[in-house]
């Protein structure tokens, strides 16, 4: 039977599905912060972004499916987010795209795949535009890449299950468990300001991208997800019938599908 949770109704109440036994999980101490990660499997490495007030928890149903494949997977909380702390300063895409640059160096991969999901997506096509050498492909979900790209905010019953899983996670695995409404503001401004690629920019990424729209995302327009797959040499556009921002927890096997299939044709270069 495939797995809907469409309304989020169970991702409210119990969180995404546990990840599995890692094989390795710490910290590393980076430019100001401790950033929380965990390995699993063997083989082609793949990295996971989670999106803006989540953490790495989210994708307890892509790890196996992953892993399964026959990959060696990482997941990350961002700076900030899951157990994951940081300094003072405000978020930043690029200093992020650090955090898991310096993780690669401490597991010592020279190159990984990255699977990013709304501000993990960013992470990841930052990363890539920095230090193209490292990456070898990004899966890039449900992101703007300027501020143009973004709907007008409405909530939803479906975006307030999600934002109150966020906060009940927060406060279970954070080292600042009563800062929610503080994070959530810094991250926000972060989400209003940033990024800001040109075209020009996007023109200059040389590693193989997926641009992957759901077709009921409630924070990206459809037009500006073209327009990336436009502008980036050789990405290709992906789209998920549907589902919304949230297709990682809706149907996980539908988005699996999407991000195992990118991989084999990055597998294939």
């Amino acid at each position: 039977m495939t797995f809907k949770d469409d309304d989020l109704t169970m991702f409210e109440a119990d969180g995404a599905a546990p990840l599995p036994a890692a094989s390795g999980e710490g910290y590393v101490e980076h430019d100001g912060a401790r950033i929380w990660y965990a390995s699993y499997g063997s083989g082609a490495p793949v990295i996971l972004l989670h999106g803006g007030l989540g953490h790495s928890g989210n994708w307890g149903s892509q790890v196996p499916a992953l892993v399964h494949s026959g990959r060696r997977v990482i997941v990350i909380d961002s700076r900030g987010h899951g157990r994951s702390t940081r300094d003072e300063r405000p978020y930043t895409y690029h200093l992020m795209a650090s955090d898991v640059l310096a993780l690669m160096d401490r597991l010592q991969l020279a190159k990984a795949a990255l699977v990013g999901w709304s501000d993990g997506a960013c992470i990841a096509l930052v990363l890539a535009s920095q230090k193209p050498d490292r990456v070898t492909g990004v899966f890039f979900f449900g992101c703007n890449m300027d501020p143009s790209g973004t709907r007008e905010f409405v909530p939803t019953p479906v975006i307030d299950r999600c934002f109150a899983r966020h906060k009940k996670d927060y406060a279970a695995l954070s080292a600042t468990p009563d800062d929610f409404d503080a994070f959530v503001g810094a991250v926000s401004l972060m989400m209003q300001t940033e990024p800001n690629y040109t075209t020009a920019d996007l023109g200059r990424i040389r590693v193989p991208v997926a641009i992957v729209q759901s077709e009921h995302d409630e924070f990206i327009k459809p037009e500006h997800a073209a327009y990336l797959a436009r502008s980036i040499p050789g990405a290709e556009l992906i789209g998920l019938p549907g589902v919304s921002h949230f297709a990682p927890l809706q149907r996980p096997e539908l988005f699996n599908g999407a991000v195992l299939s990118f991989l084999e044709r990055v597998d294939r270069r």
